[in-house]
């Protein structure tokens, strides 16, 4: 079972931080790092709702030893660039605690990330190297995910993937029920309340990221 986090970071010295803030309601996305060149440390960017003005924001950023526009389209602009050796990357950590960055878009001041972890104890690491390199970091949320996937995970809270799954494994789903949701809750050591509130809102996750989704 893995862990799906999304957080947001900030940092001086962060991957494209003072472009970043030159331009805030620029929306610049890392393109998955599969792809990025390991030799030499090259990344790619999709960056929408700028001109050639923010060729000039990359030139001031100590955050970029070299960069290229590949492509451009209207507002849209395909740039390949190479980090400094003071640039901190949240990519490095990711990798070493053998996570995946899943995705990456800038908000106003820094990065909006998803990160796919093997466990809370590898978001615990990661939550420690940034409080130590003076990251501003921000958890929004997690849910776990049990096997690998491309498409959009459920997110369940773990309260909810502790009562579902409670729920299936005591029989509550079976017709006749095996046991009462009074029982069940009693189990999980909540409220009756709480216990069907659970099971209500992570089926209705279940059922938006699958059933729903296939007839969007």
């Amino acid at each position: 079972m893995s862990l799906i986090s999304d957080i947001s970071i900030d940092h001086p010295d962060l991957a494209l931080a003072p472009t970043i803030r030159e331009y805030p309601d620029a929306r610049i996305e890392v393109v998955s790092h599969s792809t990025t060149d390991p030799e030499t440390g090259r990344f790619f960017f999709v960056v929408s709702g700028v001109d050639e003005t923010f060729d000039r924001a990359l030139e001031q950023d100590h955050t970029v030893a070299w960069w290229t526009l590949v492509d451009e389209s209207g507002s849209n602009r395909i740039y390949q660039l190479r980090h400094t050796e003071r640039t901190k990357l949240i990519s490095t950590k990711t990798i070493e605690l053998n996570g995946i960055l899943l995705e990456c878009v800038s908000n106003s001041r820094g990065w909006d990330v998803r990160l796919h972890l093997p466990d809370r104890n590898a978001l615990a690491d990661l939550c420690a190297y940034c409080e130590r390199e003076g990251y501003a970091f921000e958890l929004h949320r997690m849910f776990r995910q049990d096997e690998w996937t491309r498409g959009v995970a459920a997110e369940l809270t773990d309260e909810q993937y502790d009562a579902i799954m409670a729920a299936y494994e005591e029989g509550y789903f079976e017709e006749p029920r095996e046991i009462s949701l009074e029982d069940l809750a009693a189990r999980l050591d909540i409220s009756p309340t709480a216990a069907g509130g659970r099971i209500r809102r992570g089926t209705e996750q279940l059922i938006r990221a699958t059933l729903a989704r296939e007839h969007q």
